[in-house]
């Protein structure tokens, strides 16, 4: 228990994951912002570009929100960071449903990032298994690592079935071990999605999970505290195999989690 702030907890659950417990959404959007800052001043400071996977939903959009905001707009060294995105819908950019075109709309179009260093999924003009190995390509001519592309940081959300990125329960992806980048169909969902593999994300020097919400309450229990079964709870494949693996949750996500005690 993180003793220094009473408005954070701090929770040990061993190779499943580092859990950071905060009050609400808006601390929790914080902390992920503040991520992003300082993944950007240290590669200032080390003369390189910081390479980032970015996700959807509420709480990056919140973050967003906040790195267009002054102080962080001016904070961030925007030119040394490569943004991309862990998943995406087979959708334009235009379309609302669009991971990037949201991020792109909502906060990148708005800050000073070298446009080329913004690399979403190409959704356009292309089959979506052509769209995932371009991405690959791409992935692999900017980072280095060897014999994976390693990423600085992997930002990742947890759907109430316990899928991330689009990883969804049952599906062939989860135990993928070869391609980096897969495009798959969702049959319960009817949707074409685009998605990191585990081979992927597993290779990043850091992981961080985003949750928050009573909906999620639930499944983060199973995730985090049940049996290991990652075709049933894709969330659990996330190990990386020489990183970190964070998990920024706010008190109604971590509500049924044993060792989050009432007295915190």
């Amino acid at each position: 228990m993180n003793t220094n702030n009473p408005h954070i907890t701090n929770l040990d659950y061993g190779d499943r994951g580092h859990v950071i417990v905060t009050t609400d959404s808006s601390a929790m959007a914080q902390r992920a912002a503040d991520l992003i800052l300082s993944h950007s001043i240290q590669a200032r400071d080390q003369n390189r570009i910081a390479s980032i996977a970015l996700s959807g939903g509420s709480t990056p959009k919140a973050m967003g929100e906040l790195l267009a905001t002054e102080p962080l707009r001016s904070e961030v060294a925007w030119n040394h960071l490569r943004i991309f995105w862990g998943d995406e819908r087979w959708v334009p950019l235009s379309d609302p449903e669009s991971n990037a075109g949201e991020a792109r709309r909502g906060y990148l179009d708005a800050v000073t990032i070298p446009t080329e260093n913004v690399i979403p999924f190409e959704t356009e003009h292309l089959t979506p298994k052509e769209s995932a190995s371009k991405l690959e390509s791409m992935i692999r001519m900017h980072l280095s690592g060897d014999p994976t592309p390693r990423f600085d940081l992997i930002l990742l959300g947890m759907g109430g079935d316990g899928h991330t990125a689009s990883l969804f329960p049952d599906t062939e992806a989860i135990q993928e071990h070869h391609d980096l980048v897969v495009s798959h169909l969702i049959e319960k969902l009817s949707s074409i999605r685009l998605t990191f593999t585990p081979a992927l994300i597993n290779a990043a020097k850091n992981v961080v999970f985003l949750v928050g919400g009573t909906g999620k309450a639930d499944m983060l229990e199973q995730v985090l505290d049940g049996g290991i079964d990652v075709d049933r709870l894709p969330s659990q494949v996330v190990r990386p195999t020489n990183g970190t693996l964070t998990w920024i949750v706010d008190r109604a996500a971590a509500a049924e989690l044993e060792r989050f005690g009432v007295d915190v």
